[in-house]
């Protein structure tokens, strides 16, 4: 969260910064590292971690090979990102997540899967997305299971804004998909607010809302309890 600051601080400058918060996708509540997460950060982040830079990243060259590439924003502690990354090894993963946990995670599974095709940032997402994604090199872009901020007050910090989801269609190769899930109606049913609209996106569902689960993303443990219990997830397919 921001500093307090100086009441003369231009209203330019505050106006910035709101625009900014608006697309932010979190909050920054770090936890305790575990041992093994604390040692995947010593001894693989170095290696297997891209930095936030000013040019745009050489994916050939970071992964030493051409191959389609998938993004994946606020991966959590990262299994469903790894298990992609180990059954679609054909392709080559990028996850950004803003927790340190959550990287050290992915990491020990990065290496107990023995995955040289998965990259992880650890900085925010929306300036890793103007500064170092080209334009036109991904072929999937996923977010799931967001922060809904479920307060209607606070729908404005919502990753998912039309302003942001344009900055993801750039990035999409002709035909690229971006897949969306959460387990929270309202917040999917505000999904399909911001993106039926876009011209530049179209709604892979036969009936304009929602798809099934596809095989790409894995169930998670979260997801299978919760639907022994009855909750709903919904998945959401945009094409560019």
């Amino acid at each position: 969260m921001p500093a307090s600051r100086d009441k003369s601080v231009s209203s330019e400058e505050s106006k910035s910064e709101k625009r900014i918060r608006k697309i932010r996708s979190y909050v920054l509540r770090e936890g305790r590292l575990t041992k093994g997460q604390q040692r995947a950060m010593e001894e693989l982040f170095p290696q297997m971690s891209l930095e936030l830079q000013e040019q745009a990243y050489d994916f050939e060259s970071i992964f030493d090979r051409k191959a389609p590439v998938v993004l994946e924003i606020g991966f959590g502690m990262g299994k469903s990102l790894a298990e992609q990354a180990a059954n679609e090894r054909d392709k080559d993963f990028i996850g950004i997540e803003v927790h340190k946990p959550g990287v050290g995670a992915c990491l020990v599974l990065a290496e107990e899967y023995e995955l040289t095709n998965l990259r992880v940032i650890n900085h925010d997402a929306v300036e890793i997305i103007d500064h170092c994604i080209p334009d036109n090199s991904l072929e999937r872009i996923q977010i799931f299971f967001p922060d809904p901020w479920h307060k209607k007050k606070h729908h404005k910090r919502r990753i998912v804004q039309t302003e942001f989801c344009q900055k993801l269609h750039k990035k999409l190769v002709k035909g690229g998909i971006l897949h969306l899930a959460t387990d929270w109606e309202n917040y999917a049913e505000y999904m399909l607010e911001v993106l039926n609209p876009m011209e530049e996106f179209k709604n892979l569902s036969e009936t304009g809302d929602y798809v099934a689960k596809p095989d790409s993303r894995p169930l998670t443990k979260f997801e299978a309890r919760g639907q022994k219990l009855g909750h709903g997830v919904w998945d959401l397919i945009f094409q560019k």
